[in-house]
């Protein structure tokens, strides 16, 4: 069964196709920097345990005209994988918010897609662009399956104290405002390989999942208990474009003393803040470029981003009451050696040491980086939330 994973993220597009069971994917690719300078779409295809790439450059203004090429490579040229888009049983969708209604893999519907469309205003970055992937790829491959998996669906075991805002119950029960948590894909992909690694069930583990949007996640014994990400994909930790935690004073000021709109606000803290806002660049490999050059607002995002996250394990270590492991994951996670230092450099209280020669040499496969006698084990663990996906979604349909 051919199954075809769109995994859209704020500014870029990842995609595997999968003939399944097999967990190894028949081509890969990425389509990175949407909406910025320097767009580019790298297309591989595997066989015979070799891969063979090519890479399309040139500005990618949107995350449909992006799945259009993506579609081209797949059916057309040199590395084309498959005859015609009939020959896709079903496409995954990663759609980030699913509010309480769904938990798990969901065939798509109208009545789905309304769902999606009404949360919005919750995940402002990313359903959008979820959606527009659906409508593309519902055009394309019209005699697949189109699957929804939510990345809000691996929260659903956080307890009552964690979710609930402390605010009357009435707007819980009727809005449904609480904690939902997002990058449950990826969170549940990494712990359960660690818990692998480990060999222990019973296991208290921090993942922690950087990429240009940025969660960490409190998981014991496999199961997600707390999540810096709530209401929608903008609180906790510094992101790329997003402010992560802010005083709620700091919304009300500028609407009262400087006359800002609430779009203007949401504008403000989901598209121009974060490593944007305070760094000039929302790209981390951009803030570090102009590091070396000297620009010390730069340096200082750099700062306030790892700051953040050290913050948020430390108050993970008290929810988890210990810690077995912490996991470092997705496009700055496992490829940033720096901001894996900076994190873990003073943290040795809770018996995270880091091994700097392990950290630098990593390869891109599932690593300690931690010294000899860290009580805790460091990890660097390349997520693959397209096969989690692709696992889930094979799982509905079979």
């Amino acid at each position: 069964m051919n199954i075809l994973v769109i995994n859209s993220g704020s500014s870029s597009l990842k995609y595997q196709l999968f003939k399944m069971p097999e967990k190894n994917p028949i081509c890969s690719g990425l389509a990175e920097r949407i909406g910025i300078e320097g767009s580019f779409i790298k297309h591989t295809v595997y066989i015979h345990n070799e891969k063979y790439s090519i890479e399309e450059t040139g500005f990618i203004s949107n995350h449909g005209e992006a799945l259009k090429q993506v579609l081209a490579l797949l059916t057309q040229g040199e590395y084309a994988v498959i005859a015609s888009p009939d020959d896709i049983a079903a496409v995954g969708h990663r759609v980030v918010h699913g509010g309480e209604r769904f938990s798990g893999p969901t065939i798509i519907t109208d009545e789905v897609k309304h769902q999606i469309k009404r949360l919005f205003s919750l995940a402002p970055l990313h359903n959008p662009v979820n959606y527009k992937c659906i409508e593309v790829a519902e055009q394309t491959f019209v005699t697949a399956k189109q699957i929804a998996v939510f990345d809000t669906a691996f929260h659903q075991t956080i307890p009552e104290q964690a979710y609930r805002y402390a605010i009357p119950e009435w707007y819980y029960k009727e809005y449904s405002i609480r904690v939902y948590g997002f990058h449950g894909t990826s969170h549940k992909y990494v712990s359960e390989q660690a818990i692998n690694w480990l060999d222990k069930k019973d296991s208290k583990i921090i993942s922690i999942h950087l990429g240009n949007g940025c969660s960490i996640t409190a998981i014991k014994n496999g199961r997600s208990i707390d999540t810096s990400m709530g209401f929608g994909p903008l609180s906790g930790l510094m992101m790329g474009t997003r402010s992560g935690d802010i005083d709620p004073s700091v919304i009300f000021h500028l609407m009262e003393h400087s006359g800002y709109t609430l779009e203007q606000l949401s504008t403000l803290v989901n598209k121009q803040s974060g490593l944007l806002g305070v760094g000039g660049s929302s790209d981390m490999r951009d803030i570090r470029k102009m590091v070396n050059e000297g620009d010390t607002a730069a340096a200082l995002a750099i700062k306030l981003y790892a700051y953040r996250i050290r913050k948020f394990i430390g108050a993970y270590a008290a929810v988890l009451n210990g810690i077995d492991a912490i996991i470092f994951t997705a496009g700055v996670g496992e490829n940033d050696s720096n901001m894996r230092e900076a994190v873990c450099s003073e943290l040795s209280y809770l018996g995270i040491e880091l091994d700097p020669t392990r950290n630098t040499d990593y390869k891109g496969e599932l690593k300690e980086i931690n010294t000899t006698d860290s009580k805790v084990k460091i990890l660097v663990i390349p997520t693959n939330e397209e096969y989690e996906i692709a696992h889930q979604c094979f799982g509905l349909l079979t």
